[in-house]
């Protein structure tokens, strides 16, 4: 369920089929005439469902965009995790500083491939652990060396990197809950099955506007909360200013 999720035109076509479904039985179950007094009573209802549609559909869409920006905060915060851990090297002995920084920048192309490329495969997701713990070694073998406040500086810093990479990845897998997809597809269906039976004329062209619509909204917050699928993804920006700025 949360692979077709992740693809947004998906999304897009079974929120469309399933609402046009639900406007047309709607439609198709209105057999007997209704007073008056009767549709006054369904426009409230069905205006009420509409209404809470709409703050399910801005709720849902808030989540999407909190949680986008938080996969780019830490991001930036790798970037600058890596990139103050590599000025840190300089306090450990010429030999050390030197194994460090090109640990560090094989650790680097390997997050910027985490982003640009999907979740690493188990090999590379073995590598880039193989990597973390020789990092952490190196930084832990200068401080049991020499236990002073610099090496100890040198060490918090390797393990801010480490922490980044957790952060960001918790990041990455925290998504719209399932239920709320649920409910408010569910929501979108009643909402639907609400328009078809109220709908008075013989023009079923107007059972298609709110389903584009809503659909076109599950599209995006789709979209927005897939960190994978669709055209709205976060880009390794920062880290790939960093990886130039260290090649320069």
């Amino acid at each position: 369920m949360k692979q077709m999720i992740d693809q947004p035109l998906f999304v897009f076509v079974a929120a469309m089929a399933a609402q046009w479904l639900a406007a047309f039985v709607g439609e198709t179950i209105r057999r007997r005439k209704v007073t008056q007094a009767e549709w006054e009573d369904f426009n409230v209802v069905r205006t009420t469902a509409l209404t809470l549609l709409a703050l399910i559909i801005g709720f849902t869409f808030s989540m999407a965009v909190s949680r986008y920006d938080l996969r780019k905060s830490y991001e930036e915060a790798e970037a600058n995790a890596i990139g103050t851990e590599f000025v840190r090297a300089d306090l450990a002995p010429a030999a050390d500083a030197a194994k460090i920084r090109t640990l560090l920048a094989s650790y680097l192309k390997q997050r910027i491939a985490f982003y640009e490329t999907g979740e690493s495969a188990q090999d590379a997701g073995r590598a880039m652990q193989a990597t973390q713990t020789e990092m952490w070694a190196s930084a832990a073998r200068v401080a049991n060396a020499a236990p002073t406040p610099t090496s100890a500086l040198l060490a918090s810093g390797m393990n801010d990197v480490l922490n980044a990479q957790g952060y960001a990845q918790a990041a990455w897998w925290n998504r719209i809950p399932l239920p709320a997809w649920m409910l408010m597809a569910l929501v979108a269906i009643a909402c639907n099955l609400l328009m078809g039976y109220g709908e008075k004329t013989a023009n079923r062209s107007n059972l298609v506007i709110l389903p584009v619509i809503v659909a076109i909204a599950f599209a995006l917050i789709a979209d927005i909360d897939s960190p994978r699928g669709g055209f709205i993804q976060v880009q390794p920006q920062n880290l790939i200013a960093l990886q130039r700025s260290l090649a320069s």
